[in-house]
Parts: C-alpha cells; sequence; structure tokens
C-alpha cells in the first residue's frame, strides 16, 4: 500500500536512530552485573510501544528480567496476532574481538554493528514500526497484541508462569515471530521449524586442590585431560553421538523431505570461504543443510581449567569444567535428553575423578504448519514486497517458548524472520543488514492485511 510506503520513506531515519538507542542498553540477561540496563530495556520498550500507538502498555515484573506486554485490540471480532520478542542479548565477550563497542552501534558496508541488533532487538523492533505504520495510517486490519520479554537468551525461565498466569489476556490466533533467518535478500525463505536445546555444564574433579604438574604429573588424573577424552568419546568416528537411547526418538524425513530440503540453494564453497574452514565437518550421509536443520547434535560451547592467564604456571589443575548444548528434533524431549546426557557422562568417568553435571535450561522442537492461514499470509507477505515466493526451510536454532506457546495458550506460530545466518549472532561483531530491517518493516504490514483477509474466509 502506497501510504505505507510514504509513511516508512518520510520515518526512515527516526526509525534507525530509534533502534540504535535501544542497542546502546546493555540488556545482557545471563550476567547479574547488568540487571539495571535490562530493567532500563523494558522501560524503553513501553516507551516505544506507547509512542507507537499501543494501549494498556505495561512492564510486567517476574522473579527474572521484565515482561513488556501492550496492545491495540480494534474490534474483538476481527483475528488477533499476539507478536513475540525478546529485549535481551547475549554477553559480548570476548569483548576484544569486536571491531567496535559491542554497545556502541556502527553503521559500515549497510550493517548495524552492535550486539543484538539482528538478535532480537533489529528483528523484534521491526514489528513496533510496522504497527506503527499502520496506526498512524489509520489501516490496522486486525488485532496486535506484543510481549516482549528479558530471558529468552537465558531460557526463558520465567515467560511459562507469565502465560499461566495470564491466558486470557494473550489470547489470539496466532503467535508472529522475528527471531530466525533468511537466505537471503535476493531468495527469501521461511522457517517451517526449529531445533530443540538441552544446556548442560559438567565439572571434573580430581584432587583436592591444584598440584605441582612435576611432583605430581604422571601419578594423578589431570581433570583437564579426562574430560578432554570423555567429550571426545561422545562422538564417534562417523560424527554419530554415542549417549545410549539419544536417537530412539528422532522423527527422520522421508527421501522426498530430503531432496526438498536440498534443493535450497547452498553454496559450500561459499560457505566454507565466508568461515575461514577448509572443508565442513559433520554426521555422516546427511548434506550441510541436514546437519543444521533436521538432524540432532552435540557442541562444546566451553571448556576450561587449570591455569589460563598469561604466562606459564605448572599446574595439575583440581577442576575442569564444560558447557555442553545439544538441538533437538521433532520427537525428542529435552528433560528426556538431558537426563540420557547425564547418566552417560556419569557413567563413562573413571574412577580417579569425580563427575558433577548440570542442567541449566532447554526447550522442545517445533513444526509449523505450512497449511495454516497464517503461514499462507507470512508466504504472501513475502511474495508481495520481494516480489519472489519465499523457500520453506527448517531453522537450525532454538526458540524454547515456541512449543510452550501451544501447549498452554494453544496457539500456533509462524517465524518470519528476516536476519542472516551471516549476521554472526551470538559472536563478536553481529551485525543486522539496513536492507534487512526496512524490509522487515515494509513487509510486516502485509502479514497483518492478508491474515486478516485470508481468516474470514
Amino acid at each position: 500500500m502506497q501510504v505505507w510506503k510514504d509513511y516508512q520513506a518520510e520515518n526512515k531515519d527516526r526509525f534507525l536512530e530509534e533502534l540504535l538507542e535501544l542497542l546502546r542498553i546493555p540488556s545482557v540477561s545471563a550476567d547479574s552485573r547488568f540487571n539495571g540496563d535490562t530493567q532500563r530495556c523494558a522501560e524503553a520498550v513501553k516507551q516505544r510501544l506507547q509512542e507507537a500507538g499501543a494501549d494498556k502498555v505495561e512492564v510486567c515484573q517476574t522473579a527474572g528480567h521484565p515482561i513488556v506486554y501492550g496492545e491495540k485490540i480494534i474490534d474483538p471480532s476481527l483475528p488477533t496476532v499476539l507478536v513475540y520478542g525478546h529485549y535481551d542479548v547475549q554477553p559480548a565477550d570476548p569483548l576484544e574481538l569486536w571491531h567496535s563497542g559491542p554497545f556502541e552501534p556502527v553503521i559500515k558496508d549497510g550493517n548495524i554493528y552492535a550486539r543484538g541488533s539482528a538478535d532480537d532487538k533489529g528483528q523484534f523492533y521491526m514489528h513496533v514500526k510496522a504497527f506503527e505504520t499502520m496506526y498512524k495510517t489509520n489501516s490496522i486490519p486486525c488485532n496486535i497484541k506484543f510481549m516482549i520479554e528479558g530471558e529468552e537468551e537465558v531460557g526463558s525461565a520465567n515467560l511459562g508462569i507469565f502465560l499461566e498466569q495470564n491466558k486470557e489476556r494473550l489470547k489470539a490466533d496466532v503467535v508472529l515471530i522475528s527471531d530466525t533467518s533468511m537466505i537471503s535478500l535476493d531468495t527469501p525463505s521461511i522457517d517451517t521449524g526449529l531445533r530443540g536445546l538441552a544446556y548442560m555444564e559438567v565439572e571434573v574433579t580430581g584432587p583436592n586442590r591444584d598440584l605441582h604438574s612435576g611432583v605430581y604429573g604422571g601419578a594423578v588424573a589431570n581433570p583437564a585431560t579426562i574430560l578432554a577424552k570423555m567429550i571426545a568419546s561422545l562422538h564417534d568416528e562417523n560424527n554419530h553421538i554415542t549417549i545410549p537411547g539419544f536417537y530412539d526418538k528422532v522423527q527422520e524425513l522421508s527421501a522426498d523431505e530430503r531432496t526438498a530440503l536440498n534443493a535450497a540453494p547452498f553454496d559450500e564453497e561459499a560457505y566454507k570461504q565466508d568461515l575461514g574452514i577448509a572443508d565442513v565437518r559433520g554426521e555422516k550421509g546427511y548434506s550441510t543443510i541436514e546437519r543444521t536443520g533436521i538432524r540432532p547434535t552435540l557442541e562444546v560451547n566451553g571448556i576450561w581449567g587449570g591455569y589460563t592467564g598469561e604466562g606459564s604456571k605448572t599446574v595439575l589443575p583440581s577442576k575442569a569444567f564444560a558447557k555442553i548444548s545439544m538441538r533437538l528434533v521433532p520427537n525428542q524431549d529435552w528433560h528426556e535428553i538431558s537426563d540420557l546426557f547425564t547418566k552417560h557422562f556419569e557413567a563413562i568417568a573413571p574412577k580417579s575423578v569425580k563427575v558433577k553435571v548440570t542442567k541449566h535450561h532447554g526447550g522442545s522442537p517445533y513444526v509449523t504448519p505450512t497449511d495454516s492461514v497464517a503461514f499462507k499470509a507470512a508466504h504472501e507477505a513475502i511474495s508481495t514486497t520481494f516480489g519472489k515466493a519465499p523457500i520453506p526451510v527448517r531453522g537450525g536454532g532454538s526458540i524454547p517458548i515456541v512449543a510452550l506457546f501451544e501447549k498452554t495458550l494453544g496457539l500456533k506460530t509462524v517465524l518470519m524472520g528476516f536476519g542472516l545466518d551471516s549476521d554472526n549472532l551470538h559472536s563478536p561483531n553481529e551485525k543486522y543488514g539496513l536492507a534487512n530491517y526496512y524490509k522487515g518493516i515494509e513487509t510486516i504490514p502485509y502479514f497483518h492485511k492478508y491474515f486478516a483477509e485470508l481468516a474470514k474466509k
């Protein structure tokens, strides 16, 4: 609609500056040192929703970080879209690898460089500006509710409680989320599913104190060495995960489904070049697309122990640690997988060490129905603004609360993301394309328009 284009063109610079202001707030949910900043960011989101035209905007306190809620009910008889996003961000470490300050956004080569630019401040804020566009042009076609939380990056521990306590307030017809990626702006795509997550931390203890590696080395088990061997044993020579029962409930795709999945454009040489690697590596018998979308994985996210400071210290460490995440596929339950991991890890530990396994957080995998009115609306919206139909793909990441929306609220979710896999999510120098940001603002109003029209039929 021309009225939307005109409004967005007139306010383009302001839309960007408002996002940059949000990006300057270090709302790191995992680090208690930033608790004041997460609260400040929630208040900023509340203010922006109010300015955009939302009603009943509230910062809802939880046992952790707050949730921001707002709504615009134009007619109770019309369908309602619940927009979900998160304002919390990942820690910025290691800071020395950033080209610029993680919370000092810089625009370079058409990208916004800052922590949270793509995940998820830039993406959820598209919805706020799309809503403003419709509100200010008197063209909102359906009811819209917003729920923007501050704990997604730490497992959304308090969101389930909030959902249970606010079922009436959160009544809707579908959940709409932009926290995923597409293949490219030239080849738009739409996610039809997400993997689940089980996040663990392990601690291996040997002697009761750090020891002199010359006096005790060779006679006492080194926890760092033992931990490395235990982790290495979690995959076999085919990169198949060795935890007993791990694959028992994995939903296998048919040959036709795998063929369709691999039809998506993918340049493996460009993929390797972008990552600076000589070759790809993963579970034998599966393509890179399959390994990152439809297969479960186990990865070490961090490992430490002993002396890691400057220079040398000849020490045999008392303890060694690792953080390990497992991405799960349909039919795998993250609680069950966590238990299987714990049992196995404890079983493979030699008597010379003690092992402690801690379950942090997780979430279930999710598959979006592609025959729903909401999915069709997203498909048509992207087709309208990109000039070509989006390719359906499986996302490799996890949004643990998507399955919770269906379980608690009875709502299906549409995953309409505008980021790119190359946006350095969770890494130094996270970025989000200006073109992606503006394209999202342009496209989202069409989703609401088509959803309202299709829901009437």
